[in-house]
């Protein structure tokens, strides 16, 4: 973006200015200082050590600089820049929010014009030179706050990836299948600032829906993202309103949780969790949101054995094939409800919403197709594991 008087109000003073201002800095220097140290409580102390250094050469050189922009302002900033940029990341580290460092700037800016224009008006400045000189300062301090401000971000920044990390290594510990040393596990907490909680479940999310669930969690879960999957440990899962805050979090989105366990039994939970989020990539086992992980074992049995039921639905559902896929599709619901029902032509009406006539016709029908199979227990089973797939699972869809 180019420079305009408007951003830079010193491109319009003379440079005779400077040499107005010059004579003048040691003492606007020790004034700002001692207003800085009165009037902000957070530097209301002696100006030693690393920290007074600190301060007392951003005033110096903020002052110099602005004499030497005078002077040349095609020169630029850059060069004195940085010192802006580490006196807001100092506030980051020190653990203090920018208020103070701002206030600080804002102090400096008001001893200066006064200091300067004390000066122009002994030095019989016209008004018009004294009015620029005034937003020219002032449009200084703001750029200078600007430096802070990228400075105490950056460093901001920096920490929240140096803590999403510790995070994460603490989150492979916990899921790791090889149990972690407890003094390690604490160590990892530690570094991460996470409590180790007594009781932990995992949960499972897509990776594009971790953001939204993180955001509508309470503060204390850990969530981070763990091979492609979205990770959420969370601590006392069965405590009062837990359940109900996670079923808030995962809204539409789908959130799969596993079991409870102690710290060493997390991987197990992680396990479970994951593996029903990828059984249920196509959203069968219910409407969207939480689904609780030991309510669906039955369902992860026949996910993580679907090649096998596979080759039992080839051999089992072969009749079907001869059927239109309209056909087909009826036959494999008749099918499941007559072995869940045991035939029983009213429960098998009742939940295929037909009439009982009806049911009797299709379970003739279906008897034509698989035969002895609908009496053979053995049969029945390998038929049901067959069917439980639905549309998803062997050659018969």
């Amino acid at each position: 973006m180019p420079k305009t008087v408007d951003s830079e109000p010193w491109r319009e003073l003379p440079a005779q200015v400077a040499d107005l201002i010059e004579p003048e800095l040691a003492g606007i220097t020790e004034e700002i200082l001692t207003t800085i140290a009165r009037e902000v409580p957070d530097y209301a102390r002696p100006l030693e050590g690393r920290f007074g250094r600190g301060i007392r050469t951003g005033v110096g050189e903020a002052l110099s600089q602005f004499v030497a922009l005078i002077r040349d302002p095609d020169a630029g900033r850059e060069p004195g820049r940085e010192v802006y940029v580490q006196l807001g990341r100092g506030e980051q580290r020190v653990g203090r929010p920018l208020d103070s460092l701002l206030a600080a700037y804002r102090v400096g800016a008001r001893v200066a014009w006064r200091r300067i224009a004390a000066a122009g008006r002994r030095a019989d400045l016209e008004a018009e030179p004294l009015t620029l000189l005034a937003e020219a300062i002032f449009a200084y301090i703001d750029e200078l706050s600007a430096d802070s401000v990228d400075g105490y971000a950056a460093a901001q920044a920096e920490v929240e990836d140096v803590r999403r990390r510790r995070r994460r290594e603490l989150a492979r510990l916990l899921v790791s299948e090889s149990a972690a040393d407890p003094g390690d596990l604490q160590a990892a907490a530690r570094a991460a600032a996470w409590a180790l909680p007594k009781r932990i479940a995992a949960a499972a999310c897509a990776e594009p829906d971790l953001a939204g669930i993180s955001r509508r969690l309470p503060p204390e879960p850990l969530a981070t993202v763990l091979d492609g999957v979205g990770c959420v440990l969370l601590g006392d899962p069965d405590g009062p309103g837990r359940r109900e805050a996670l079923t808030r979090a995962a809204g539409k989105a789908r959130l799969v949780l596993g079991p409870t366990a102690q710290p060493d039994g997390v991987a197990a939970s992680w396990s479970l969790a994951r593996s029903l989020l990828a059984a249920d990539v196509d959203r069968s086992l219910g409407v969207d949101g939480l689904l609780a992980a030991e309510d669906h074992l039955s369902d992860l049995v026949l996910f993580e054995s679907r090649q096998l039921r596979a080759r039992i639905a080839a051999r089992r559902l072969a009749p079907f094939d001869q059927l239109t896929p309209k056909a087909r599709a009826r036959m494999r619901e008749t099918a499941l409800a007559h072995v869940r029902h045991h035939g029983n032509a009213v429960a098998m009406a009742t939940e295929l919403h037909i009439h009982p006539q009806t049911a009797r016709y299709r379970i003739a029908r279906l008897r034509e197709l698989l035969g002895d199979q609908l009496d053979d227990p053995d049969a029945r089973f390998e038929l049901e594991l067959a069917l439980r797939g639905g549309g998803r699972v062997g050659p018969s869809t």
